[in-house]
């Protein structure tokens, strides 16, 4: 924690008015008029001048992959590749520049509207000699060439089986990617304080972070390292749910010796698959759902009643209803992560059973075509965030990193603007307000920064509540973001 003067604010949520901030031992512990307020006493103290820059709290990313991010920062983008062909092209061109990795590893790919659908063959080609594995965007599927699937499966201990294409789904496709996150600690803590960095950047103070391995030993290990610009909200899924109540652990319980950065996060469950993948579980009969309804009812009640806040992955309506419904069973209050495709009678119950809506709005922008091709007649139901705003519903704003970029900026100018590369508003009738924008990508979904505050905030060259447009809102621009006081990016 850091004493420090900031002088000549303008507070987020007020008239503009200049002020000046003091934060003593890690909370805001007086806002005056600019130029009234003396230092802090400590002999440490920093003082400040920002010449008119907005205040705001910290921002929060709800939903990220946070070792995935800092490993796909150093794969091969394939991201604006609009066909398998012109994939494997981009995979080639990296191969014949020389790969000194055991295998060449591609992300971002989304083939729900490639004009001809994946072959393994292709990626054979590309990189003869060289296994090679493309993650799809949204980490639900992996193409594979037929090197990468023998050595996948060695390292596994058991057959994978794909077709032609050399496609592998869902469970298959995340047992590939823990196999390529196989890298030595310190060479993934290097990257992932790399990723930190840029993060505070952004102005954000805190993720939650849902990586499939429980996570908090290695959080707990990089604050001790020094990465420390974040704070971190651990979550644990089903296969390491017993050890995680063994620890004693509650949701929002901070780890020692981490200085407050370390928490105990929610407990991660997946009922369907995505839409990109088409494994979202449809009313219509699409996709299929993981678990049936018994078996979540048993996992999200042990977890709750260890003290562990239920996060229910769902894309499709009827993986929604069976979240909602598992909800309702249990008597439990948490949230679904991405609620993409809602069934209307759906929309009321989040606010009714207390859910929060864990939403990611650039992957509408991501999805606006394939949504439109697979889910051609209830777009007016997808990505609804209006809806559920409108209802009383709370909202939680993320990226689902690496999915979507690790920036809460493209997050609200998503979910504001509903566009994106200049094109028309997708479903413009579920825009969000700024107002409700902000509010979910804050800490404590506040607006603006009060006295007792803790000191997580972000310094900002404009207003955020007035950003003209969306695409200004994408690029808006960062002067600092502190921790406590303590600040983690500075560009004053």
């Amino acid at each position: 924690m850091t004493d420090v003067l900031l002088r000549t604010v303008r507070r987020v949520g007020t008239s503009g008015a200049p002020c000046d901030v003091r934060i003593v031992d890690g909370r805001v512990e007086a806002v005056a008029p600019a130029g009234t307020l003396d230092p802090p006493s400590s002999v440490d103290a920093d003082v400040v001048e920002t010449d008119g820059a907005w205040l705001g709290p910290g921002l929060v990313d709800h939903h990220v992959h946070f070792d995935q991010w800092a490993l796909v920062r150093r794969r091969v983008d394939v991201s604006t590749c609009t066909s398998a062909e012109a994939t494997a092209d981009a995979l080639a061109t990296v191969a014949r520049a020389g790969v000194t990795d055991l295998v060449l590893v591609g992300h971002g790919y989304r083939d729900g509207n490639w004009p001809r659908p994946a072959r393994r063959e292709l990626l054979d080609r590309a990189a003869p000699g060289l296994p090679v594995v493309v993650v799809a965007a949204d980490l639900h599927a992996v193409w594979c060439n037929a090197l990468a699937l023998a050595h996948c499966s060695a390292l596994l201990g058991r057959p994978l089986a794909a077709g032609d294409d050399g496609v592998l789904r869902e469970q298959d496709a995340f047992d590939v990617t823990a196999v390529l996150s196989r890298v030595p600690d310190d060479v993934l803590d290097g990257w992932v304080a790399e990723a930190v960095d840029a993060a505070a950047a952004r102005g954000v103070t805190r993720v939650v972070d849902l990586e499939m391995v429980f996570g908090l030993d290695r959080w707990t290990r990089r604050v001790h390292a020094g990465t420390d610009g974040l704070r971190v909200d651990s979550g644990v899924y089903p296969g390491e749910l017993d050890a995680a109540i063994a620890r004693g652990l509650r949701t929002g319980d901070v780890v020692d010796g981490t200085r407050g950065l370390a928490r105990m996060g929610p407990f991660k469950v997946i009922t369907d698959g995505s839409l990109g993948t088409r494994t979202a579980a449809m009313t219509s009969g699409e996709g299929a759902l993981a678990y049936p309804f018994e078996d979540l009812v048993a996992m999200v009640r042990r977890a709750v009643d260890a003290g562990l806040v239920p996060a229910v992955h769902a894309i499709g309506d009827r993986a929604n209803t069976l979240a909602l419904d598992v909800f309702e069973a249990v008597g439990a209050r948490g949230s679904i992560e991405h609620a993409q495709l809602l069934a209307d009678t759906d929309v009321d119950r989040f606010a009714r059973l207390g859910i929060v809506a864990s939403v990611q709005p650039e992957h509408a922008m991501d999805d606006r075509d394939i949504a439109d091709r697979y889910w051609a007649d209830v777009t007016d139901r997808a990505f609804p965030f209006a809806s559920l705003h409108r209802t009383g519903a709370e909202l939680r704003l993320g990226s689902d990193a690496p999915v979507a970029p690790l920036d809460p900026w493209v997050s609200m100018a998503a979910a504001v603007g509903r566009d994106r590369d200049g094109r028309t508003p997708w479903h413009p009738e579920e825009r969000l307000s700024a107002l409700t924008a902000w509010r979910g990508s804050t800490e404590g979904s506040r607006v603006g920064v009060s006295v007792g505050d803790v000191a997580d905030l972000v310094l900002l060259a404009a207003d955020p509540l007035a950003v003209a447009d969306s695409a200004a809102l994408r690029h808006a621009e960062v002067l600092g973001t502190a921790i406590a006081g303590r600040f983690t990016h500075r560009d004053l």
